[in-house]
């Protein structure tokens, strides 16, 4: 598990949620982009609490290591959010034309 300091708070979340929270926020402020994330985590008293981040380029965000022994808890639906924001931002679908029977060259228009 990883300890997240959020501004003044702080929560443990899963390695891959901590990782992957980090690496969308990078992502986001290189893109200059804003996204929130809701991740499950638990908070210094010992609550479960979700949290939502709102990721920018001034997001104070920081993982770091911790010995706890505790069960995460499960952010399977955080990890695969972000894990597909990752990917639209790092490779954009490729654009195709709205009607892909208009002709390909200025001869076939028939102007």
């Amino acid at each position: 598990m990883k300890h997240i300091t959020f501004s003044d708070k702080s929560l443990l979340v899963d390695d891959d949620a901590a990782d992957l929270l980090l690496e969308y926020a990078a992502l986001l402020a290189d893109r200059r982009k804003a996204d929130t994330v809701d991740v499950i985590g638990i908070e210094p008293n010992g609550n479960e609490v979700t949290a939502t981040f709102l990721l920018d380029a001034g997001a104070p965000l920081m993982a770091e290591s911790t010995n706890s022994t505790m069960t995460p808890p499960d952010n399977a639906e955080a990890i695969i959010y972000m894990q597909e924001r990752i990917m639209l931002l790092s490779s954009p679908p490729a654009v195709r034309p709205e009607n892909e029977s208009m002709p390909t060259n200025y001869e076939d228009l028939h102007l």
